[in-house]
């Protein structure tokens, strides 16, 4: 849900502009000012800074060139008689000896008070240009004699008294700073209380007129050119409105009469419309009850022809069984012949244990492969009949459809492969599970392979996110692009003049979407044959 804009009042508007342009202007105003000051002021204690080295410097000279052990004495008390401002905090004079070294020569300080500092001698030629810190410059200056330098001269001068102007200088800026928003303020105010009025005015009327829904009163004008024109526009709006509101119960009342005679032409037809509506659900209830019966009829058909293919897998082994019994029997009248006349041969015997040991081993086999397709076919038709849930093994269970299935695959030269876990046990129904991949094994022999002479049914199985999935595809002919999008629909068939019932996807369909609870979706865009994909959710079980 977005959020709503939040409204605010013309005063809040209106003074919060006036103090934010008055608050910029005065603060660009006072820091331009404030930057100026704080620049120039540095300029002209630069200048008189350089200026007072100068004549220092000058006046150190000729002591510099003295021998005289007091010379030092005597700089220092010149220096005191020389500097009379407050702004030079230290002087260092060196001097510079004939092998080229530089030697502390004296020094002056602001007062007792103010500590001496260590010299500068190591950093001459870093300050021969000006050096600005925290709260005072650095200034270092040669001491000359016409064209011989004698020494150097180190002046400090402090800043303090600059900081405490601008410090000052600030402290007034804001003082004006908040007497003029103040000011600022109080003419904001009265601004809006000069336009506010005839507003105010102009909202009281509107709100009289939307109470009494009397639109066909006008507003009066207004002293100042905007709010005129926004009345007459209101003004406009409101005869608009008036017309509209007639017109519109003019409408309504023409509606009402129409929909009046409306309602009687439908009263009479919905009185015939329910007697054939009455014929229509009894018809469609018989049309629901044949569907069931022909749905029931398509599993008992798949069964039949899972009952047939059983009946010849299951003949072929007891047929060599009952062949190699025969055959076993006879050897065993024969030895037994042989012994009763005594003419019974050792080699003879060993042949008769030999031929009895491969005849009882084909009997077997041939037994047990019967056994095995008569218990899966078993198994396959107690889970077709029932749709309770329980603990299986799917890749026994796939195997077991194939078995049964198996005459119908290898008659019709059909090749089926298998992926799927060995491991992967579920708990859920096997009986709408045998049935779907029974119908689409069934359809993909009698559809997709019509006419071919071989082919292959892929069923990839997996089990994702408490969900089975199933791949079922095959690289027969494909499906018609008339039936694609009614594949599932009930009676959709393309052999319906050769028995088909079009009942076999519908089958699948239901037995995926309401037996198991899942989704069946076909590949619209295979590269060859079909495509379907299989998912409805299972309860992983231990192995």
């Amino acid at each position: 849900m977005p959020k709503s804009n939040q409204t605010m009042s013309l005063h809040t508007r209106l003074v919060r502009s006036i103090l934010a342009l008055s608050t910029i202007i005065m603060l660009s105003a006072s820091i331009s000012i404030i930057n100026m000051v704080d620049k120039k002021g540095d300029e002209n204690i630069a200048s008189e800074t350089r200026a007072w080295a100068n004549i220092l410097a000058k006046n150190s000279s000729r002591f510099l060139e003295s021998d005289n052990d007091i010379s030092q004495v005597k700089l220092k008390e010149e220096l005191k008689q020389l500097i009379t401002t407050p702004m030079i905090n230290h002087i260092h004079v060196y001097r510079l000896n004939d092998d080229g070294s530089i030697e502390y020569f004296t020094s002056y300080n602001k007062n007792h008070n103010f500590p001496a500092i260590s010299d500068k001698i190591a950093q001459i030629s870093q300050l021969t240009d000006i050096k600005y810190q925290h709260d005072h410059l650095e200034l270092i200056v040669k001491i000359t004699q016409g064209q011989q330098t004698l020494g150097y001269l180190f002046i400090q001068s402090s800043l303090l008294e600059k900081h405490n102007f601008i410090r000052k200088l600030i402290y007034l800026t804001l003082a004006f700073l908040f007497l003029s928003l103040l000011l600022a303020f109080a003419v904001s105010q009265w601004l809006f209380k000069t336009t506010s009025q005839p507003m105010v005015k102009l909202i009281d009327d509107i709100g009289k007129i939307s109470k009494s829904r009397n639109y066909q009163t006008q507003l009066a004008r207004q002293p100042y050119k905007e709010l005129d024109i926004l009345t007459k526009s209101i003004n406009l709006l409101l005869l608009r409105t008036d017309k509209h509101i007639s017109n519109f119960v003019k409408e309504q009342q023409h509606t009402q009469s129409q929909k009046q005679a409306l309602e009687n032409r439908l009263s009479a037809r919905t009185d015939a419309l329910k007697e054939s509506n009455q014929e229509l659900l009894s018809t469609l209830e018989k049309l629901h009850e044949f569907q069931d019966q022909l749905v029931e009829t398509e599993k008992m058909a798949s069964l039949g022809d899972m009952v047939a293919g059983i009946a010849h897998e299951v003949n072929t082994p007891i047929g060599l069984g009952v062949t190699a019994s025969s055959l076993l029997a006879d050897k065993l009248t024969e030895i037994k012949t042989a012994f009763e006349n005594q003419t019974l041969k050792s080699s003879q015997l060993k042949k008769f244990l030999n031929d009895g040991d491969e005849n009882i081993a084909i009997i077997f086999r041939n037994l047990e492969r019967a056994a095995k397709l008569i218990s899966s076919f078993k198994k396959v038709a107690v889970d077709q009949s029932s749709a309770e849930s329980r603990t299986f093994n799917v890749r026994g269970l796939v195997d077991e459809v194939l078995l049964t299935l198996s005459a119908k695959l290898q008659s019709a030269k059909v090749a089926v492969s298998v992926t799927c876990p060995d491991e992967l046990c579920i708990n859920s129904k096997p009986g709408p599970i045998n049935q779907i991949l029974i119908n689409l094994i069934l359809n993909s022999i009698y559809h997709a392979f019509d006419g071919l002479e071989q082919g292959t049914i892929t069923i990839n199985i997996m089990n994702l996110s408490d969900q089975l999935h199933i791949n079922y595809s095959d690289d027969g002919i494909g499906i018609d692009e008339s039936i694609k999008a009614k594949i599932f629909d009930p009676f959709t068939t393309t052999k319906r003049g050769s028995g088909g019932s079009g009942l076999g996807m519908h089958l699948v369909f239901n037995l995926v979407t309401q037996a198991l609870g899942g989704h069946i979706v076909l590949d619209e865009e295979p590269e060859q044959g079909v495509s379907f994909d299989i998912t409805f959710p299972v309860e992983l079980a231990a192995s």
